[in-house]
């Protein structure tokens, strides 16, 4: 019996060996060609790993830099319109520290027009508005709130809503104050996507102070015709020649079996892929919906962290029409003449449009557009936006870092299980919800991997990035007394 036994698992163990030679081999998988992953490769490639394999779910490279074609020219083309990331945050401010993709998009010559939310046309429901006291009074807490959230973070003190830290400023608008409500949604909804009470104080201006105090205040809208991406196709075109054998696209990830020695890849097409170590790229809405299968089960650690985190979304409704001749939008030299016209959704309302015809959608928004400027504006001769939600590559926008988290939760997020590493905007901890999170985080794993592979630097092929198994909370069990008002034994 022993005999037998031994003969089954030695012919197991040949088979698990010879379905390991049928994967092709290679150094590093590099899963997904968004910011991130394009970088790390970069990364790898400037080291000298040139032994490396891109797999990119979309036939195309740039992730949620989307761009689309929509509506018609002059000349019965189509306009490019980003459906995803579409402006350049923070630039550089005299000597200091340039963010890189802004670089990028100095360097591939990018159209952009500077953002200028101060020139401000404003409706209630009476029609014309006007209420930049409400924008200033808003203003003026947020850079309160940002000076305490720093304050908390020196001092380790507990975090808590933004909401909750507006209020300690003074900021608490009524519910039915329209003119400050639309101002709070305006400069914070509409940027982060989710609301005060869904957000960290500390977390959330440290990404607020991270680009816009850093580098620059500066916001740059790409409207280039070539499309946002070009920065990270043209980016990758210096080290991968065209027709790459090494970038896979058009391939999904199905299962990624994970150890300390090596990753296994598997794909919808059958093939796997072997690698001494794996970067995964892929959003965080891909990880929470669990749409590739790991193998070991990943650490409970890892899948609290993977939960703990949102990723939100954010819709831009593109519409065609006849709009000059209810308001002139056109600015010198940008898209003359397009009649282009977005509307901004998020989160609840983007799920809600979402799950809605065009059609529905455009009666709603021309019901705004008619309140505002009488009824007799015509319906737009093209209207679409994207449902981030049900994109099975992203599963939403980007992330945000809510409350009831903390610095270790989210170093769990970005650390390594075994040879499987993790980068993108959401493993950012400074620049998470930014294009520059991704850049920094690619790159850092691209050039911590390179280093592992040729034994220099601080890495060694039993390293670990930080990560902490237990989180422990901001109160010791023996506070939980009769002096602090606890005077049930809830845990019986």
């Amino acid at each position: 019996m022993k005999r037998a036994c031994t003969l089954v698992g030695t012919f197991l163990y040949a088979l698990a060996v010879e379905g390991q030679e049928t994967c092709e081999r290679t150094k590093v998988a590099v899963l997904g060609a968004g910011v991130a992953g394009i970088t790390a490769a970069e990364a790898l490639s400037a080291n000298h790993i040139n032994d490396f394999v891109i797999i990119e779910y979309q036939d195309r490279i740039g992730g949620r830099m989307h761009n689309v074609k929509f509506g018609k020219g002059p000349d019965g083309s189509p306009y490019t319109v980003e459906a995803g990331a579409n402006w350049v945050q923070g630039t550089v401010k005299d000597d200091g520290p340039e963010n890189p993709i802004y670089t990028l998009a100095k360097k591939y010559n990018i159209k952009t027009l500077e953002t200028d939310q101060d020139n401000l046309t404003m409706f209630d429901a009476n029609g014309p508005a006007d209420f930049e006291y409400a924008i200033r009074e808003f203003s003026d807490a947020l850079d309160k709130v940002t000076v305490d959230a720093g304050s908390l973070l020196l001092n380790n003190l507990q975090d808590r809503t933004f909401r909750a830290a507006f209020r300690t400023q003074g900021w608490d608008p009524a519910k039915n104050d329209s003119h400050r409500q639309t101002a709070e949604w305006w400069l914070f909804d509409g940027e982060f996507i989710y609301s005060p009470e869904e957000s960290s104080e500390v977390y959330t201006s440290v990404a607020e102070n991270a680009t816009f105090k850093y580098f620059s205040e500066e916001n740059l809208f790409v409207y280039d015709q070539r499309g946002f991406a070009t920065i990270i196709r043209e980016e990758a075109a210096t080290f991968l020649a065209q027709d790459d054998a090494r970038l896979r696209l058009s391939t999904q990830v199905t299962r990624v079996e994970y150890g300390k020695d090596a990753v296994t890849v598997h794909t919808n097409n059958g093939t796997c892929i072997h690698a001494d170590y794996a970067i995964m790229t892929f959003s965080l809405g891909v990880l929470q919906k669990k749409v590739v299968e790991f193998a070991p089960r990943l650490p409970d650690w890892k899948v609290s962290a993977i939960s703990s985190f949102e990723l939100g979304t954010y819709t831009k409704i593109f519409m065609q029409g006849y709009y000059p001749e209810f308001q002139p939008l056109d600015l010198p030299g940008v898209l003359e003449g397009s009649g282009l016209l977005v509307a901004t959704v998020v989160n609840d309302q983007s799920y809600r449009v979402e799950a809605q015809s065009n059609e529905e959608t455009q009666k709603e928004v021309m019901a705004v557009l008619r309140s505002m400027y009488g009824n007799d504006i015509p319906d737009p001769s093209h209207l679409w936006y994207k449902r981030w939600t049900q994109t099975p590559w992203a599963f939403g926008s980007y992330s945000n870092w809510p409350p009831a988290t903390s610095l270790q939760a989210h170093q769990n997020l970005r650390a390594n299980v075994g040879n499987l590493f993790f980068a993108g905007e959401a493993t950012s901890q400074e620049f998470f919800g930014y294009l520059q999170g991704a850049y920094f985080e690619g790159k850092h794993t691209g050039e911590f991997i390179a280093s592992c592979l040729q034994g220099s630097g601080n890495c060694t092929l039993s390293d670990d990035q930080q990560n902490y198994p237990v989180l422990t909370g901001v109160t010791p069990y023996n506070l939980y007394n009769w002096d602090n008002g606890w005077t049930a034994d809830t845990l019986a």
